[in-house]
């Protein structure tokens, strides 16, 4: 198939030759799509379309006529007493603005889209995947709930139907939570093959309801073997000359006021009716004539840029516009996409903008393009934001207005209110994480701590009577601090001695169990550690992901506490601001799996009592040796230094408090931050120790993870029997004071009364640190053959400050 698109070139000819991929299908499928490279790890090409006015303006005319022919079709297949019963679905951020403009071609439903950005107090009434893109997660945010809980059809629209993995995880959501009898897929193009569609197919059986498909072409993509590798090679071969052709400097910037209607929705985001629909129509003639009005004086080609997800005003808004005024006006948005540019007439991606992220996005900083602006002569170009995304940062030297204003004489920036949706009445809200360096040495980005902040309360005291306190039952371990731990300096030569001979072994086991996440989770996960063995943990698998595919993933630090579960208000907040589906917990190490219980149970209780559900227990760990989780880094029992340490190889934060005068019903868990130990920290030092050998086990952790599947990774709880027998064999009668493995006996003699040490018969360096530390104590280690960790840690069990036995009357150790 030929056809004349850019220059007299197919816009996929460049792809085609130098990948070998093959576009077959309808004869028009050239006529809606062109080709690009990804700058995305997961899939090497980019179907472009011509008609969706994303990355290729186009004339809006065309853009919103394509969508409401597929409405009518739609309308057309459902009759209009079920139409009048439906919902349409678009998906975010490409096809916002196509599924708005099916919805008007349907005339009689309501639209939704679902969105990456979160609002605060907001509930979500679901979520789902979409595998291949570089930002997955996909929240629906109706501020009606009823807008998707009745029986009628719904309508899903997608700019492309590649393998139908989107819609089918739509679909499997939703249908758990308002069965329908009935779905219609909506795309500009058909491309799965004929697997996939059977998949489909049978997925509508197994759930007893019918799926309709609406496409305006259908095609395949012929992939040959390596493309994948081809197309990153090409990448990094043509990235360098990745750039915008001479800018024009001195661009003019100016403000337009629009007249929005107030109260009127700026999209589908939180849901658009038919009679919102209609006071757009009323309102748009008087909007367009003020951008009309505000057009420089012979202006021949305009430009209506819209933004990321908002795409349906800045649309309407452009067709408006179109009609009224003698230029030529195109129309096309901003995007999270990184695409390779390529200045060629048989490539789509001719020229890439890039700009820094302006609205505050919930996952970070992050960069934005815009395609296809540079180099196309145009002499004014409107941008369209809503008022979230405009911000300082809109307005920066390097922002996204001053890029525009370098290729273009006359730039006018249009400001749509962004809705707030009505929300009950609800308890105040929550405050946003707390992040270094004032509360943490850890970079802002590395951690955000779900805790609130006691560093000006005193809560240390003696390890002696805290154990004492805590035995009797006079008080919680979390009610109080240990005094932090102040190591010698042959302690402390120790711990760098053994950070460089494990640092490898560490490295192989970030890898691993970042690898096994990012594989089994799909998507973008949300890193949740257990504060605080956790976080250096979550610190060090973020930056795996960061190091190795450039995805910036979220990570916050939670309280969990042993017997009174994880931090709720922090659940709470979770699941405010991403997909409770998205989030994985992380920690340190598996002891005998207690916090791997208590995880599983608090999560349920929280289930039954918000009636939000979604988070998943399975905690990943970076070792496992009592067998306790499906997801981790290794099953050895091995000395992982950050357990050599208190705070000051974690952030310098103390361990998390929960006490009721200092904690209320509505509060974050407490914990201090230790600012005085700044000169002993080296919590920055230990994560760069590790993530510099990143890049020598890749090779390793690879062949480890293709070994997983293959794996029987089902927990068998060894530990914990284990423990239970050494609970009954040394007269202790309490699993709560047996600590089992390197981590859990270092923390005993850190920071609770040790009574003994079992180290299993020949542990090497491994057990250094043990062994020095039992020294200054004057605690025994002895060796046993047959133990299933390298070392357990007993605490002195019924503890009085003139106890030694296990009877709390023995002679001297």
């Amino acid at each position: 198939m030929k056809n004349a698109v850019n220059d007299g070139v197919w816009s996929g000819t460049w792809v085609a030759r130098r990948l070998g991929v093959e576009l077959e299908g309808d004869e028009h499928l050239t006529d809606l799509l062109g080709m690009a490279l990804r700058r995305n790890p997961k899939r090497a090409h980019l179907l472009v379309s011509h008609v969706l006015g994303k990355h290729v303006p186009q004339s809006p005319a065309v853009v919103h006529g394509h969508g409401v022919r597929l409405g009518h079709r739609v309308r057309a297949l459902l009759g209009d007493a079920e139409a009048a019963r439906a919902v349409v679905l678009g998906y975010a951020e490409t096809a916002t603005g196509l599924g708005h403009s099916v919805a008007d071609g349907l005339a009689l439903a309501p639209y939704l889209h679902s969105t990456r950005r979160p609002v605060a107090g907001v509930t979500p009434a679901g979520g789902f995947e979409e595998s291949h893109s570089h930002a997955t997660s996909h929240l629906l945010l109706p501020e009606d709930p009823a807008l998707l809980a009745g029986d009628g059809p719904l309508v899903l629209v997608d700019d492309e139907f590649s393998t139908g993995n989107t819609v089918l995880n739509t679909i499997r959501e939703l249908h758990a939570r308002h069965p329908r009898r009935r779905y219609v897929v909506v795309a500009l193009v058909d491309m799965r093959s004929a697997e996939d569609a059977a998949r489909l197919d049978r997925f509508a059986a197994e759930i007893g309801a019918r799926v309709d498909l609406v496409a305006a072409a259908s095609g395949t993509v012929r992939l040959p073997e390596g493309v994948l590798e081809k197309g990153q090679a090409l990448v990094a071969e043509h990235e360098r000359a990745d750039a915008v052709p001479g800018a024009v400097p001195g661009g003019e910037v100016s403000r337009i006021e629009l007249g929005w209607p107030a109260g009127l929705p700026d999209g589908g985001r939180h849901g658009f009716t038919p009679a919102h629909r209609a006071r757009l129509e009323a309102a748009l003639p008087g909007m367009a004539a003020r951008i009309a009005d505000a057009l420089p004086d012979g202006s021949r080609r305009v430009l209506v840029l819209g933004f990321e997800e908002l795409m349906y005003a800045p649309l309407r808004l452009a067709a408006e516009l179109e009609r009224t005024v003698p230029a030529e006006v195109r129309y096309s948005t901003t995007t999270r996409s990184p695409v390779l540019a390529v200045d060629d007439p048989g490539y789509a991606i001719r020229t890439r903008l890039a700009f820094p992220a302006h609205d505050d996005p919930a996952d970070g900083p992050g960069e934005r393009y815009a395609y296809n602006v540079a180099g196309a002569g145009f002499d004014t170009v409107v941008a369209v934001v809503d008022s979230a995304a405009d911000t300082p940062a809109l307005h920066a030297p390097d922002g996204l207005l001053a890029r525009l204003a370098a290729h273009a004489p006359h730039v006018l920036l249009a400001v749509v209110p962004a809705h707030e949706p009505h929300l009950p009445e609800r308890p105040a809200m929550l405050p946003e994480p707390l992040r270094g360096p004032a509360f943490s040495s850890y970079a802002p980005d590395e951690v955000g701590w779900l805790l609130q902040d006691l560093s000006g309360v005193s809560l240390e005291a003696p390890t002696e009577e805290r154990e004492e306190a805590v035995q009797n039952g006079g008080a919680h371990y979390a009610e109080s601090l240990p005094v932090e731990y102040q190591p010698s300096e042959r302690y402390q030569a120790l711990f760098h001695a053994a950070l460089t001979t494990s640092a490898d072994r560490i490295a192989r086991a970030v890898g691993v169990v970042t690898e096994t996440v990012l594989t089994e989770r799909g998507g973008t996960p949300v890193l949740v550690s257990l504060a605080r063995a956790g976080t250096p943990v979550g610190v060090l698998m973020r930056r795996w992901a960061e190091q190795r595919y450039g995805t910036e993933l979220p990570h916050y630090a939670v309280s969990i506490v042993r017997g009174r579960g994880i931090d709720a208000n922090a659940l709470r907040w979770l699941a405010a601001h991403h997909d409770p589906r998205d989030v994985v917990f992380v920690d340190g190490w598996t002891g005998k799996g207690a916090i791997t219980r208590e995880l599983a149970a608090a999560i349920e209780e929280f289930e039954r009592v918000e009636g939000v559900t979604g988070f998943d227990p399975e905690i990943a760990v970076l070792a496992d040796p009592g067998s306790c989780v499906r997801t981790y880094g290794t099953r050895d029992d091995f000395l992982i230094p950050s357990a050599c340490l208190n705070s000051t190889v974690s952030g310098l934060i103390s361990r998390t408090v929960l006490r009721a005068d200092l904690v209320g019903p509505d509060d974050f868990h407490g914990a201090k931050f230790y600012r005085e130990l700044a000169d002993a920290d080296v919590s920055v030092a230990f994560l760069d120790a590790v993530s510099a050998r990143f890049a020598e086990v890749r090779d390793e952790v690879d062949a480890a993870v293709k070994e997983l599947p293959a794996e029987d990774r089902t927990p068998t709880w060894e530990g914990w029997r284990a423990v239970e027998r050494i609970s009954e064999e040394y007269g202790i009668h309490d699993v709560n004071l047996v600590k089992p493995g390197v981590g859990e006996t270092t923390r005993v003699l850190l920071r609770r009364v040790p009574w003994k040490i079992l180290a299993k018969a020949g542990a090497g360096a491994d057990l250094d640190h043990v062994r020095l530390l039992a020294e200054q104590r004057g605690v025994p280690v002895e060796e046993v053959a047959d133990l299933p960790y390298t070392c357990v840690g007993l605490i002195h069990p019924k503890y009085t400050r003139g106890a030694t036995g296990a009877d709390g009357r023995a002679v001297n150790v």
